[in-house]
């Protein structure tokens, strides 16, 4: 059964995740021909461009939880969903506080466990749904690590100097540290926390709206009161 249950989320976020994949590879090619803004941006952190994968949790959010819904996966309680949601929700924001309070100071491993809390959120989040839960995991996973393969690349590239996009750009404050702390820095720690939160969260979020907007479609019409 446990075997079946994977393979299922297997199957159900291998679009998903090749699509994102697809939008990863034309945003680095994007970068490196200088497209520009609006759709790609160099500077560390993306620069808020439009094609990214930060977006597309708000996507397939709502396209995994119908799909459970549909297919007899869904939440046992609604309360319960929302409840762990706004749960992890508030653990991210405890963990943001720490991490970048004390990140590069002489307390850095305070800001680790800040991160660490954000990756923990995003487990949190799963316990009010749980088949949403593994599933949004899962395609977290599958989207982030690729992002950490390509990140390791642009970092090394040219000698070290990097490609010029912002898959290598880093910040001032950690640009003289050597190449595993800066990488632990700025490419695992964020990848591997706050972006798996951000996609659970987020997917969450508007996968809860979009089923509960489909059932009260459905809902039957209330019978006039009688006296």
């Amino acid at each position: 059964m446990a075997n079946d249950e994977k393979l299922s989320i297997t199957r159900l976020i291998a679009v998903p995740a090749f699509i994102t994949l697809a939008v990863t590879l034309l945003r680095l090619v994007g970068e490196l021909q200088h497209w520009g803004m609006p759709w790609f941006g160099n500077k560390a952190g993306g620069e808020g461009a439009i094609i990214g994968i930060s977006w597309l949790p708000l996507i397939f959010g709502p396209y995994f939880a119908i799909k459970l819904a549909k297919a007899g996966h869904g939440w046992q309680s609604s309360g319960k969903a929302w409840g762990f949601l706004g749960l992890g929700i508030a653990i991210v924001v405890g963990g943001a506080v720490l991490a970048l309070t004390f990140l590069h100071t002489r307390l850095a491993v305070v800001s680790i466990i800040g991160f660490a809390l954000m990756l923990v959120a995003a487990f949190v989040v799963g316990f009010g749904w749980r088949a949403l839960g593994r599933t949004l995991l899962g395609y977290a996973f599958a989207a982030r690590v690729p992002i950490l393969i390509v990140m390791y690349l642009a970092m090394r590239g040219n000698g070290g100097a990097g490609w010029g996009t912002h898959y290598d750009a880093v910040d001032a404050d950690i640009a003289h540290l050597p190449f595993a702390e800066k990488y632990f820095y700025s490419a695992f720690l964020p990848q591997m926390t706050f972006w798996i939160a951000w996609t659970v969260i987020a997917g969450t979020l508007i996968g809860l709206l979009a089923v509960g907007i489909t059932r009260a479609g459905k809902r039957p019409a209330s019978s006039p009161a009688t006296a």
